[in-house]
C-alpha cells in the first residue's frame, strides 16, 4: 500500500519555477509573434533588465554557461596556457581544451577555496596568456591582487562566475572584474533561465564580437566575420527568465535565512566548519558547504551517505578535483603535490541542502542527524 504521508526527498537544490499561470502569457506572446529565437523581444527585454539589476554595462545571453566561457575565450582571442583552479566543475576546465587551451592548475585560498593569489607568478610561463579563476560558491577571489598580476604580465582574466549571480565587493557587482566575466543561468541556479547562460561586457565593441560568435558569425544575412557557434538563447528560457528576476530578491532573502540557521544549529559542532562569513560583500548564499573534520566521529563519505539513507541528497562539490579526471591528471600541474589545500577540501567537503522553499522542519531534519553524534 502506497505511504501518501511519504516526506519528498530533499536534494542539494532546486529551481525556484514561478506560478505557471504566470509564464501562459509569456507562451501565448512567443506563439503569437512567433519568434522562437535569434534575439527576439524577450531576449533583449532580460539583457537589459540584468544590465540593471546586476549593476553591469553589457551582457549577452547565452543557452549555457559552458558555450558562454568557451566563446568568452574565443572572444579574447585566448591561447597558450591558462591558469585556472582544480576546485569547480569541470566545465571551467573543458572550455578551456575544447579551445586547445592547456590549463595549468595552481592550489586554492585554505579560506575561501578560491584560486589563490599567492600561487599564479610561479605558474606563468611564456606561454601564459590568461587568468581563469572560479568565485566559487559565489565568494569574490581577491579580484585586486588578481588585476595586478595580470597587468604586470600582460594577461587576459576571464572570471567564471557561474555562482556569482547578484554577488557585490565593496558595494560594486563582482561581475565587472576582469576582462570578462561567465555566468550560468542552469537550473540549480540562484537565479535560472532551466539552461542559459551570460558574459558580462565591458563595452559595445566586445558585445558586439561576441554577439556575432554566439551566432555562427553572422552579421546580416550573407555576411560571416568569425568561425561562431550556436548559442542563443531561446525566447522561451528568456521569457522564463524574465519572470524569476520578478522574485529573485525574495529568494536571496529566504536563502540568507537558511544559511544562517545552519550557522546557527551547527555552532560549535565538533568537526563540521563553515566557511566564515565575508562582511565586505554582498552574498548570495548560492551554497553552504561544511568540511568535515577529524574531530567528527564519521569521516566525510560516512556523513554523506547517512544523510543520503534519509533522503537528504547533499553533494560533494567539488570531488573528485577536477585535475583528478582523466584528461587531466597527466599534466605536470595536476599532480596532488602541488595542489596540498585542494585535495583536503576535496576530501572533506559537502554542500548541504539551500534553496528558498526548504522549509523549517528540512532544515531542522538536516541539522539534527549532523549533530545526532553528540546529542544527549
Amino acid at each position: 500500500m502506497k505511504d501518501h504521508h511519504k516526506k519528498s526527498p530533499i536534494y542539494v537544490t532546486q529551481p525556484l519555477l514561478p506560478p505557471l499561470e504566470e509564464f501562459i502569457p509569456y507562451l501565448e506572446s512567443i506563439w503569437a509573434n512567433k519568434i522562437l529565437t535569434n534575439g527576439g523581444p524577450f531576449h533583449h527585454q532580460l539583457e537589459q533588465a540584468l544590465c540593471d539589476y546586476l549593476g553591469v554595462k553589457y551582457i549577452s545571453l547565452f543557452t549555457n554557461g559552458t558555450l558562454a566561457l568557451m566563446t568568452a575565450l574565443q572572444a579574447l582571442r585566448v591561447t597558450g596556457e591558462v591558469i585556472t583552479t582544480p576546485y569547480s566543475f569541470v566545465a571551467t576546465a573543458h572550455s578551456l581544451l575544447w579551445n586547445g587551451i592547456k590549463p595549468v592548475f595552481i592550489d586554492i585560498d585554505p579560506l575561501t577555496f578560491n584560486i589563490d593569489p599567492g600561487k599564479i607568478e610561479a605558474a606563468i610561463t611564456p606561454h601564459t596568456t590568461a587568468i581563469l579563476p572560479v568565485h566559487c560558491y559565489g565568494h569574490p577571489c581577491d579580484v585586486d591582487r588578481i588585476e595586478k598580476i595580470a597587468d604586470n604580465y600582460g594577461l587576459k582574466v576571464i572570471y567564471d562566475a557561474a555562482h556569482a549571480f547578484g554577488v557585490k565587493k565593496h558595494g560594486l557587482s563582482v561581475l565587472n572584474h576582469g576582462d570578462l566575466s561567465v555566468l550560468s543561468f542552469h537550473a540549480t541556479k540562484v537565479f535560472n533561465t532551466f539552461e542559459g547562460g551570460a558574459i558580462i561586457c565591458p563595452d559595445a565593441k566586445i558585445k558586439q564580437r561576441i554577439d556575432h560568435l554566439k551566432n555562427f558569425g553572422f552579421v546580416d544575412e550573407v555576411t560571416v566575420v568569425a568561425p561562431g557557434i550556436n548559442g542563443k538563447m531561446s525566447e522561451i528560457n528568456a521569457a522564463f527568465g524574465i519572470l524569476q528576476l520578478k522574485n529573485i530578491d525574495s529568494a536571496l532573502a529566504r536563502r540568507k535565512a537558511i544559511d544562517t540557521q545552519y550557522r546557527t544549529s551547527l555552532a560549535g559542532t565538533p568537526g563540521i566548519h563553515c566557511l566564515p562569513e565575508d562582511s565586505n560583500e554582498t552574498a548570495n548564499y548560492a551554497y553552504f558547504p561544511i568540511l568535515v573534520q577529524d574531530a567528527y566521529p564519521l569521516e566525510r563519505d560516512a556523513l554523506y551517505q547517512k544523510l543520503s539513507e534519509h533522503e537528504i541528497y547533499a553533494r560533494r562539490y567539488f570531488y573528485p578535483l577536477i585535475s583528478d579526471f582523466p584528461m587531466y591528471r597527466g599534466m605536470p600541474s595536476a599532480a596532488p603535490a602541488n595542489l596540498p589545500v585542494a585535495q583536503k577540501v576535496a576530501s572533506q567537503v559537502i554542500c548541504l541542502p539551500i534553496y528558498p522553499t526548504l522549509n523549517q522542519e528540512q532544515v531542522d531534519t538536516i541539522v539534527n542527524l549532523i549533530t545526532a553524534p553528540f546529542a544527549r
